[in-house]
């Protein structure tokens, strides 16, 4: 038999679809996905034999044309297209906002509150009461003014977004004066300079890397008038100066630089506003929303940072705040109004979820006990080394009981906050280092990622260790039976 035989032997598709295990699945799944999948399996198996050599055309499996086993191929086509791209994983890292794995997860009345609000129809842009047209920018910026300080609140999808649109509603035209030491890379080359370019505003970076006084910010204001008649042949650079549009100060919430250093306040930076009538903007990034020194943490805190006078700052919900992915942006009104009104905005706009998940993650801060105890990443955070060894020895019992001859040890590690938040902070955990006989730690971690539910562990010395500090309600069972 030759190729061509072969290819004339191939069962037609709708041969294939009337096999009674897909005659009962087209109900359910659609005639469209069943064909498309049908379709498939026969381009596969024509693939197949066109590749053959001459030679090797008689040697062809002929049970390949069977049509219930084309039939069984297209079942197992159907539920490999209808796996989602985006599905949940458990996190045996022990970084708390690993960026890879989503960041933040929500707390349960965020989860509850965003499934609520997407199943049906909301009041997103409604005002109930009223009977009439409402705003989207009205749902949480009373809430998050209560909460901060702040005279109004605006959200956007993430901190890039807000600080673009931040920059462009007060500096488009304008410099904007930051030290050279808070030019930071936010991430996938997102960059502080870019997004002010893209927003229209300039940058005018003062001082050095490791040193800036606010001296250096006072030198570099430009009014109006003298920006007009300013030549730039004086400048050593050679560039034109434009008025100054406002004071930046960017927070280094993913470095940290040690030793010979010094950088202008808040405070002073304030003051420096009032003296020249200029708005001072922070951008905070990691949105930490109580003081957590306490527990190693000693971060600037929003409520804290707005009390200093700033007229502006903006922060990520999913970072520190233990929220949805947004950029949250709070100060003085009359800037705040300006940014909803400028074109931007709906450019940059969140949705009901967004909206549903975020205000019932800030309701938790009106309790400074409710926050630590249902936010989970305040909660990592603040649980001590004892909790965590409890935890792991916990762990190691239960999967000593699903297979006894894994080899386990309870250990110290150095959990971390990740996420591009608070990188020099260190936190006091224990992980189950684990090792399965005649398996190295890669085959361990491989098996665990290929889990019903994947598990993410880390190796470190060649051991592979389950760190438990990440680990949510539930899922120790899981870890635990992933060992069967």
């Amino acid at each position: 038999m030759n190729k061509k035989e072969l290819l004339r032997g191939i069962p037609k598709i709708d041969d294939v679809l009337q096999q009674e295990p897909l005659v009962f699945v087209a109900e359910e799944k659609g005639q469209v996905a069943i064909t498309s999948a049908a379709r498939a399996v026969i381009d596969t198996l024509r693939s197949d034999i066109l590749s053959l050599k001459d030679e090797d055309a008689a040697g062809f499996d002929k049970a390949r044309f069977d049509l219930s086993d084309l039939a069984e191929k297209t079942l197992r086509k159907i539920e490999e297209d209808e796996c989602n791209n985006l599905y949940p994983v458990i996190n045996a890292t022990g970084t708390i906002l690993h960026t890879n794995l989503g960041r933040a997860p929500l707390c349960k009345d965020a989860v509850d509150n965003v499934a609520a609000v997407a199943l049906g129809y909301s009041d997103l842009e409604y005002n109930v009461a009223a009977g009439k047209r409402g705003s989207r920018h009205d749902i949480v910026s009373n809430l998050i003014a209560e909460l901060t300080g702040a005279e109004d609140a605006m959200v956007v999808n993430n901190n890039a977004a807000a600080t673009m649109i931040v920059l462009a509603t007060l500096g488009a035209g304008k410099e904007i004066v930051v030290s050279r030491s808070e030019l930071v890379e936010i991430g996938g080359a997102f960059r502080i300079p870019d997004i002010m370019e893209q927003s229209g505003a300039y940058l005018q970076e003062v001082g050095c890397s490791n040193k800036t006084k606010a001296s250096d910010y006072e030198n570099a204001i430009m009014t109006r008038e003298q920006a007009e008649d300013y030549d730039p042949d004086w400048n050593r650079r050679g560039m034109m100066r434009f008025e100054t549009g406002a004071l930046m100060k960017v927070h280094k919430s993913n470095y940290d630089i040690v030793g010979f250093t010094e950088e202008a306040s808040l405070e002073d930076l304030v003051k420096l506003g009032k003296k020249h009538d200029l708005p001072v903007i922070f951008d905070m990034g990691n949105g930490l929303m109580l003081d957590m020194s306490e527990f190693g943490l000693d971060e600037p805190n929003v409520p804290m940072s707005l009390a200093t006078g700033i007229d502006v700052i903006l922060f990520s919900g999913d970072k520190l705040l233990g929220g949805p992915q947004a950029g949250i942006i709070c100060g003085k009104k009359k800037y705040i109004k300006a940014m909803k009104k400028h074109p931007l905005a709906r450019a940059m706009r969140v949705d009901k979820m967004t909206f549903a998940a975020l205000e019932a993650t800030l309701r938790k801060y009106k309790d400074r006990k409710i926050a630590l105890r249902d936010i989970p990443v305040l909660n990592m955070i603040s649980a001590s080394a004892e909790e965590m060894k409890e935890k792991a020895e916990k762990l190691a019992s239960m999967m000593l009981e699903i297979d006894p001859e894994l080899e386990l040890n309870v250990v110290e590690v150095e959990d971390q906050i990740g996420g591009g938040s608070a990188p020099m902070v260190r936190l006091d955990g224990y992980a189950v280092a684990v090792r399965e006989a005649g398996k190295s730690a890669q085959a361990t971690e491989r098996k665990l990622r290929k889990n019903d539910i994947p598990i993410i562990a880390r190796i470190s010395e060649d051991q592979l260790l389950i760190s438990v500090r990440t680990l949510l309600d539930g899922e120790l069972e899981k870890v635990a039976a992933a060992f069967k």
